[in-house]
């Protein structure tokens, strides 16, 4: 697609910065510690593949263990030595609207990376990804003088405060599907409350924050040491989190590995560690929704949208009987009429899953489903059409008559797999929701507002949304109960976990 039809059909955004990217991808990307770009102690290198055409993007260096001891090292002496340490908060705010400014300015240019890394829509990435790590920042910023501890109510001749200072070092390993907004959802608490940062991104999904931090490097904007960009694999994701000198670790992705990193702390310095883990959403459909089509299509697009890969999207749809045929129905015509192409075509609704690895698993998933009896109404297979062959594409796909025990209703897909559960009574539904390891969200449609409360009280999850699937602000924490995930993040809640607290006692 060349950049005239872009210009005439993407209205109201910038076009992507195709030619900006393949020029910028030509050279090899290396670590940045201690406010330097730096080769890597390893001679590992580890190649992007663009998703939409298997082709490598670019290149960029894996750090190694004592990488990662030299940036713990810088970002120590940043927090306990350096300028950020005493930096006044109001200071540490305009900082932070200034890497806000920064990104909204090269928003073309990230959100055509991350397109190009990880195969979602361009639109997605321009809105969803940048426009909302902007967003993050600017929020943040508001809080660096608005959090901190109180007098306590103790007897006697006593004076008593609660302290909250800085945690410290803090390391923050992202996942591939949001890789920029992931990434200032953990830089930007943490910086708030004046912590410094060793951040390691996926290494499917690298280059964006690569960017991000070129950008604050250029504008001059942080000391030496606060932020610290490690590139790898697990093993580097493991280093982080073995250390010994780094105060607290956040993660974002699977449970499987959410398990190692508790591990890893509890052999290691105990340090404190928030999760965002998986999820099997529960998506509930009754009688008496209050515009049936609307409750259909806004849980088809609460999944669909990114391709699937959203560990809270409502993957498994419970609908009334009553409701049951045309729920049906209606999915499967969605399904069939969604177009699944290039990311950088403004006609896609769908782009391509994040590795050939990743397709092949979901397809293996769509193999079991139909092997346990599931009845397949739509997809159901990898999009071969014109120029999908050449990438990694699966037709969204619906599964009907699906029972909640089946492996594609208990275990999560990461794709755009969708499977429909009848029901009959309330209690049921209810049942067959909390039946899973998870508890990241819950949705319900439903005109009822003391079933509505009900329900909602009754269902084991995180968040719960009522008659529209996926509310997200900043001032509401996200986070899962179960195997989705320890802490929050979001609002207070995430500033919480990047401070310590202490009580302090003065004797009259």
């Amino acid at each position: 697609m060349t950049q005239a039809t872009n210009k005439k059909v993407f209205e109201g955004i910038e076009q992507p910065k195709l030619e900006w990217a393949k020029e910028w991808l030509l050279t090899t990307k290396k670590l940045y510690i201690n406010g330097e770009w730096v080769n890597s102690s390893s001679d590992k290198l580890i190649e992007s593949i663009n998703p939409a055409n298997g082709q490598i993007n670019g290149t960029f260096q894996a750090a190694s263990k004592a990488d990662v001891d030299k940036a713990v090292v810088a970002a120590q002496e940043a927090f306990e030595h350096g300028p950020w340490s005493t930096t006044s908060r109001k200071e540490r705010a305009k900082i932070m609207r200034k890497i806000a400014d920064l990104m909204d300015q090269h928003r073309a240019e990230l959100a055509t990376i991350e397109t190009l890394d990880n195969g979602k829509l361009y639109t997605e990435s321009y809105h969803d990804a940048v426009g909302e790590a902007v967003n993050i920042f600017e929020y943040y910023a508001g809080w660096t003088d608005k959090y901190y501890g109180e007098m306590n109510p103790v007897e006697g001749d006593f004076l008593s405060i609660t302290t909250r200072d800085p945690i410290g070092v803090c390391g923050q390993i992202l996942p591939f599907n949001f890789p920029l907004d992931m990434a200032a959802w953990k830089l930007a608490p943490a910086l708030a409350m004046g912590n410094t940062v060793l951040i390691k991104p996926s290494e499917k999904t690298s280059f964006s924050v690569i960017r991000l931090f070129e950008l604050i490097d250029e504008a001059n904007l942080l000391p030496k040491g606060v932020i610290n960009l490690i590139l790898g694999d697990g093993e580097v994701g493991e280093a982080i989190a073995t250390h010994m000198n780094i105060d607290k670790v956040a993660f974002t992705g699977s449970t499987e590995i959410g398990k190692k990193l508790v591990h890893h702390s509890a052999d290691s310095n105990l340090k404190p560690i928030t999760l965002e883990l998986g999820g099997k959403s529960p998506n509930i459909i009754f009688n008496d929704a209050p515009d049936l089509d609307k409750a259909i299509e806004g849980s088809f697009y609460g999944l669909f949208t990114h391709k699937g890969e959203k560990c809270s999207a409502p993957t498994r749809l419970f609908a009334h009987v009553d409701v049951y045929d045309k729920v049906v129905e209606k999915m499967a015509k969605l399904a069939d009429s969604y177009v699944v192409g290039d990311p950088f075509d403004p006609r896609s609704q769908q782009g391509a899953q994040i590795s050939e690895e990743h397709m092949q698993r979901i397809l293996r998933y769509i193999e079991s489903g139909v092997s346990e009896g599931a009845r397949l109404v739509a997809g159901g297979k990898r999009d071969l059409t014109g120029d999908n062959a050449k990438g990694f594409f699966i037709r969204p796909t619906v599964f009907a008559d699906v029972d909640n025990k089946m492996k594609i209703a208990q275990e999560e897909i990461f794709g755009p797999v969708l499977c429909i559960i009848p029901f009959k009574t309330e209690e049921e539904v209810i049942a067959m929701a909390n039946d899973t390891i998870y508890g990241l969200a819950a949705g319900l449609w439903t005109n009822d507002v003391s079933r509505a409360h009900r329900v909602s009280k009754k269902l084991n999850a995180g968040m719960i949304f009522v008659n529209k699937y996926g509310c997200y602000d900043f001032a509401s924490p996200f986070g899962g109960l179960k195997q989705s995930g320890w802490g929050k993040e979001y609002a207070i809640h995430s500033l919480q976990s990047y401070t310590k607290q202490k009580a302090i006692w003065f004797a009259y």
